[in-house]
């Protein structure tokens, strides 16, 4: 199995030193860029398309928030793990809303880090236990995993089910009379509001409200 390809960015060099040396330790994970601000990390990520993006918040020329959005436009497929001293709601809230998977606590960093972009690498939501219960407790609708269909558009709602068809954007594009720009943004929202960022477990999910019939084939 290919190791786990992952992008750091970090402000401050001594941080991203001590997080490189904790993921290189382990026999499945490759350390394959680093940044110390936003625009650096959206530039490595389009150059790279790493697995997983670790990203800090705060930092200088472009913050972790923006660098999330532009990395997701330009490197879909990268999963963004947020490592903050901030948490919150939101902090956390923006992230989410940004296409985050996760958002872990400096503080706990070097006991959650390790498993949590593992978890991330397979499209799973990932929270430090705190912000976790706080999400639980506030039962923070798009945060917490299985969202409701009811949140969608009726736009989103078609785009969901095409896609559950295997409709490929441009098919999706031509069937709905708007520009493949267009779906990618209705697709990226689909994930967000459902909180599933693969196409098999969109389809799994539509087949499972009924909104396709059950021979349509997944595709991965």
């Amino acid at each position: 199995m290919s190791k786990i390809s992952i992008v750091l960015v970090e402000d401050h060099a001594v941080v991203r030193d001590g997080l490189k040396a904790l993921l290189t330790a382990e026999p499945d994970m490759e350390v394959i860029g680093e940044a110390e601000n936003g625009q650096q990390a959206v530039s490595l990520a389009k150059k790279l398309s790493p697995d997983v993006v670790v990203m800090d918040l705060a930092m200088p020329l472009m913050n972790g928030l923006n660098a999330t959005r532009e990395i997701l436009k330009t490197a879909p497929a990268a999963r963004i793990l947020v490592l903050s001293s901030y948490s919150d709601d939101e902090c956390v809230k923006a992230l989410m809303e940004a296409g985050a998977m996760g958002y872990l606590m400096k503080q706990t960093a070097s006991n959650e880090l390790v498993e949590a972009i593992r978890h991330t690498r397979r499209g799973n939501r990932v929270f430090s236990p705190a912000i976790s219960q706080r999400l639980r407790s506030q039962k923070a609708g798009s945060f917490v995993e299985g969202g409701n269909v009811s949140s969608l558009t009726a736009r989103e709602l078609q785009v969901l089910k095409l896609i559950a068809g295997g409709g490929s954007n441009k098919e999706i594009a031509t069937e709905l009379d708007i520009s493949i720009k267009t779906v990618e943004k209705h697709r990226q929202q689909v994930m967000n509001k459902l909180n599933i960022h693969e196409v098999a477990g969109l389809t799994r999910y539509a087949i499972a409200h009924a909104l396709v019939e059950q021979k349509v084939p997944e595709r991965i």
